[in-house]
């Protein structure tokens, strides 16, 4: 399902609407909800609308446990992490247990490593027979990548593992990641995509030929949940499918 809204400020406030709609459900049907976090600008105000009220009421944070969709390979102080990013605007300001964030570092392993031990930990945390999260945020990239998938990087083609490292040679940094088997198995995932930076990527993703490989965003099509793309008017000036709707 593809929502479009006239700009950013209206668009993140839907998105912290769903948030609260899927925490709230999780909650009552298996009395906690498992989300995965984005990076990047996507969901910045979305966190800071998390984080006042009236949002930060309607959830239970003591019954929520943070994962990461991806991470880059820096320390948790770092301006570049996801982790440190979601602190300052969201997790610092809620009423959440630490130990119910799990950050994507390990100060020190290597990331190969860490990623396996992150690996197992989903599946002993969520069942490892189909391991579930409520909810997956994921942003996009004007190159239509998405968490750290990349255009034509070998995760592309993992069709076992769920959270993979390597080192991406164009930023020359490792990253950390969640793969396309693991969020296909998500009870929801959510795009949050804004800008019209991002519309030629958009209009590939989602009307453009199958072509993952180039626009890995396209790997993304949970196997039984739901998927919502949240878009502003300026990504969504390319398309033309009539399943849209503006808000």
């Amino acid at each position: 399902m593809i929502q479009i809204f006239q700009n950013k400020d209206l668009l993140s406030k839907a998105a912290a609407d769903f948030f609260v709609q899927k925490a709230q459900e999780a909650i009552q049907q298996h009395g906690r909800f498992v989300v995965a976090l984005t990076g990047g600008s996507s969901p910045v105000e979305l966190y800071k609308l998390l984080a006042q009220p009236p949002y930060t009421e309607l959830i239970s944070w003591p019954q929520t446990f943070i994962f990461w969709g991806d991470e880059r390979w820096v320390p948790l102080t770092d301006e570049r992490s996801n982790a440190r990013m979601a602190h300052e605007t969201l997790l610092d300001h809620v009423p959440i247990p630490a130990e119910n964030i799990f950050p994507m570092r390990a100060e020190s392993i290597e990331p190969e490593t860490f990623a396996l031990l992150y690996e197992q930990h989903l599946r002993d945390f969520l069942g490892n027979e189909s391991p579930a999260f409520d909810l997956i945020l994921l942003g996009m990239g004007d190159d239509g990548h998405t968490a750290s998938l990349f255009p034509g990087t070998a995760v592309l083609h993992e069709e076992s593992r769920y959270v993979q490292a390597y080192f991406l040679e164009p930023q020359a940094m490792y990253r950390i990641t969640l793969t396309a088997p693991l969020i296909n198995l998500a009870k929801a995932v959510c795009f949050l995509t804004f800008g019209s930076n991002k519309a030629p990527a958009l209009f590939e993703v989602l009307e453009g030929k199958s072509n993952p490989e180039h626009y890995p965003s396209q790997l993304i099509r949970p196997e039984n949940g739901e998927l919502l793309w949240l878009v502003d008017e300026q990504a969504a000036s390319l398309l033309t499918s009539a399943n849209s709707g503006n808000m």
